[in-house]
């Protein structure tokens, strides 16, 4: 036994040897290793990780009855791994979705594609938070219910052209009356878009989460939705307790207050002076 690990140690050695590694070859390594790293991340975050447990099991299972000549069981698991690949792309095809969003936005290709934000927009968009703030905190305090969509770098017009066009700067004044009761806007949800309010009463897609706490009401099934859908940014203030929550990246955060809806709502901002290393962002503490 010793004389056979030794011939096959020499053989493993000498092939090893007669391997000529390009830096082609490491560069495609490393793509392949790093693109493997991602979906892995990517997979953790959602509901897919349980599935591909279960796959590997399955897998597993398989192997193990074609060593033990068990044929029918053996049949049956082949045959149902044939199919489950279209039956994932079937059964994810909202994450999928989402997973090819998140290539489009990538801030790889941000860094050749867009320079980011001007001092000018920076400082716009910040006095335009302080007024999503104000009006926020005023529909809260009277428990007002309210759904504010900021929509990020995935396009929403869908939604947008569901509703009635109003294209207007951002005003707390404005965003209070769109959502007084028995106005003609109040239903539905306010899309912000370039830093302007760009519809109101627009129809969001519902979640189909089915593990939401039953005490949320449509709203905030709403702003899930559109935050499972997109990269959008979801405030819902409730009619009924005035708590005031948030949906991102199909993640509800509730009971906020103004300091932490600013830090989010500042978030893409804050995002782009650290990738870019930029100083023109006069930040409030």
């Amino acid at each position: 036994m010793l004389k056979d690990f030794s011939f096959y140690l020499q053989e493993f050695l000498r092939n090893v040897t007669l391997i000529k590694v390009s830096p082609f070859d490491i560069i495609d390594i490393a793509i392949v290793s790093f693109v493997i790293y991602k979906i892995i991340v990517w997979i953790k975050d959602t509901r897919a990780y349980q599935l591909i447990k279960g796959i590997a099991v399955l897998i597993v299972i398989t192997q193990v009855s074609k060593w033990l000549n068990l044929n029918v069981i053996n049949w049956l698991l082949t045959n149902t791994l044939s199919y489950g690949v279209l039956a994932l792309l079937i059964v994810f095809q909202p994450e999928l979705r989402r997973a090819l969003e998140e290539i489009g936005r990538s801030k790889i290709w941000g860094k050749f594609l867009w320079l980011g934000p001007d001092e000018e927009m920076a400082i716009k968009w910040q006095n335009s938070v302080e007024e999503i703030i104000k009006a926020v905190m005023y529909l809260s305090k009277n428990k007002i219910g309210a759904l504010i969509v900021v929509e990020g770098q995935t396009k929403i017009g869908d939604i947008i052209n569901t509703g009635i066009i109003i294209d207007s700067e951002i005003s707390s004044q404005l965003l209070i009356n769109i959502f007084i009761p028995n106005t003609p806007l109040h239903d539905g949800a306010v899309i912000i878009r370039d830093g302007k309010i760009k519809a109101a009463a627009c129809f969001l897609p519902l979640s189909e989460n089915r593990y939401i706490s039953k005490e949320l009401g449509t709203r905030h099934r709403a702003a899930l939705g559109i935050s499972e859908n997109s990269d959008a940014t979801a405030i819902v203030v409730s009619e009924e307790t005035g708590i005031i929550s948030v949906a991102y990246n199909g993640g509800l955060t509730r009971n906020l207050g103004p300091e932490a809806l600013r830090k989010i709502l500042l978030r893409p901002l804050k995002q782009e002076k650290e990738k870019n290393g930029l100083s023109i962002f006069k930040w409030r503490r």
